[in-house]
């Protein structure tokens, strides 16, 4: 991968396999105690079922943009079929035993001002599943896919038998990647990685006091397993990834508010499938989920992220004010849809900017005003020199986005080869395109595509007396 701003999940195919249940959210106000009890009374507005447990680690892959296959088992009831429902609608392909005389797994939690009151579970075992009826599905789908995921919520998907799927996969050059639950590590020997939070890895290793504590014993168990690697997520104190012949990597959270936790361990495993599968390295790929894992755990419930997010989660914590602002147009698209998707509306202007005056600023203000975000795209210098002669541009490319990224009010930056932006602003596709002078709508480039998505093109006027070629020419003046 080519760095954050060229995240592209769309080449990976993940399977996920696991333990599948729903995640069910009951909503309402509370103004008063119950008087057969002490106890709130609550009014419930609406609730809400959500895939969970494996499947939700499907649903995120899926976020991302990469294609997911889930194996998993469910009883034949409502719940089962609301599950499968809900997976197709978000496009997880998916192969669900249905159980006869079984319960799906269900959690129900009871919401009210944001807080959960209770949580109410609605569990059994699959424990008299035999082998064949759970892995053959896998077996069946594993060569079509570039990872497997393991997803264990210690339900009776999965056994000592385990370690004969990993053997598999392995086998087939194809990365697993486990979510593991319980103590018995023992059945995850020879994955690729295995993410167990701190509480998890603490109950197989004993209680860690110190960094130190962790990298020991974390090595210890690494090579006991015959792990590629352990990564051990540790919540507001970030993730320790162990890799072999490698020296520790300590990450720090991106988390900058905890609203809830809830399935922050599938996204963090559903990113590194995705990376992993698209050829990231296992280094870029946790530090993409360390990020994910921060966004999600801000949302309500079990969430999703994209790589819209991604990137504008990693960009707001750049030391540099260029390199969090400059993005390619893959990445563009993302950040656009994400505003779109959050009711935001993303405004779009370009321009040479060789010589940045008042006027140029005066424009970038008022452009911002139209939208949420302000994207600008820049001619890159051969098409400056095409536009404006041989002699230009004055300010290469780099100190033209330099310049520019130190604005306020430009979120971000995007460059242009064409003569015209028409091809970019066809694909990206923003709510409000911007153009500065006497133009009307119907003479901005791309601004056909823009209206017919449903967005506007907005003509300002420009300050009198200001432009790059007035201020050069009164520059020539004092050679």
């Amino acid at each position: 991968m080519k760095g954050l701003s060229a995240i592209n999940f769309s080449s990976a195919k993940v399977l996920v396999a696991g333990d599948v249940m729903a995640d069910t959210y009951w909503v309402g106000q509370t103004s008063r105690i119950s008087p057969e009890a002490p106890v709130p009374v609550v009014l419930v507005d609406f609730d809400e079922t959500r895939p969970g447990g494996a499947a939700n680690v499907a649903v995120n892959v899926m976020a991302l943009g990469a294609k997911t296959t889930l194996v998993g088992l469910v009883g034949d009831d409502a719940i089962g079929e609301e599950i499968a429902r809900l997976l197709t609608r978000q496009g997880v392909s998916h192969s669900l035993l249905r159980l006869a005389d079984a319960r799906t797994i269900r959690k129900l939690r009871l919401m009210s001002r944001g807080q959960q009151l209770v949580r109410v579970d609605f569990e059994q075992k699959f424990s008299n599943v035999s082998l064949k009826e759970k892995f053959a599905p896998i077996e069946a789908r594993l060569l079509d896919h570039d990872v497997l995921v393991l997803s264990d919520y210690a339900k009776g998907f999965f056994g000592a038998e385990t370690r004969e799927l990993i053997s598999l996969a392995r086998a087939n050059n194809k990365p697993v990647i486990v979510d593991p639950k319980g103590t018995d590590f023992l059945r995850y020997r020879g994955a690729t990685v295995i993410t167990p939070n701190l509480a998890e890895f603490e109950a197989v290793v004993g209680p860690c006091r110190s960094d130190t504590d962790i990298v020991e014993r974390g090595r210890n168990l690494r090579d006991q397993l015959h792990l590629d690697s352990l990564l051990v997520t540790r919540g507001e104190r970030g993730m320790t990834l162990l890799e072999r012949n490698s020296e520790p990597v300590h990450l720090e959270s991106r988390a900058r508010e905890v609203f809830d936790v809830t399935g922050a361990g599938d996204t963090v495993v559903a990113t590194l499938a995705a990376a992993i599968g698209s050829g990231a390295d296992l280094r870029e790929a946790v530090e993409l989920a360390n990020v994910a894992a921060g966004i999600v755990v801000a949302k309500s419930g079990t969430a999703t992220t994209s790589v819209g997010e991604i990137i504008q989660a990693r960009s707001a914590t750049s030391s540099s004010s260029l390199l969090r602002k400059v993005v390619e147009r893959e990445a563009l698209r993302e950040i656009i849809a994400s505003a779109k998707a959050a009711g935001k509306s993303a405004v779009m202007t370009n321009g040479c900017f060789d010589v940045l005056h008042a006027g140029h600023v005066d424009l970038l203000r008022r452009a911002r005003e139209l939208g949420d975000l302000l994207i600008v795209a820049v001619n890159d210098d051969a098409s400056v020199r095409r536009l404006k002669g041989a002699t230009r541009p004055v300010n290469p490319l780099e100190h033209r986005l330099s310049v520019l990224g130190m604005l306020e009010c430009v979120d971000y930056l995007v460059v242009f080869s064409e003569d015209t932006p028409e091809t970019l602003y066809c694909e990206v596709l923003p709510q409000v395109l911007v153009k500065g002078g006497d133009y009307t709508a119907a003479q901005v480039a791309g601004g056909d595509c823009v209206s017919a998505a449903g967005g506007r093109v907005a003509i300002l006027d420009l300050v009198p007396g200001l432009s790059s070629t007035r201020i050069l020419s009164k520059l020539g003046e004092f050679d």
